[in-house]
């Protein structure tokens, strides 16, 4: 089942689940928006 994680995306926070509130999805939100994407390719191949 490796291969299928292997694209997954992870957010590790310092809160524990009952005191997660909706600032901190926020900010997992936004965290997840800035992300680099490449898909595979190296850096300079994803630019083209």
């Amino acid at each position: 089942m490796l291969w299928e994680c292997a694209y997954a995306e992870l957010f590790f926070t310092a809160q524990m689940w009952p005191e997660f509130g909706a600032a901190d999805l926020t900010d997992a939100i936004q965290d997840f928006l800035k992300r680099e994407r490449r898909f595979g390719k190296l850096p300079e191949a994803a630019a083209s």
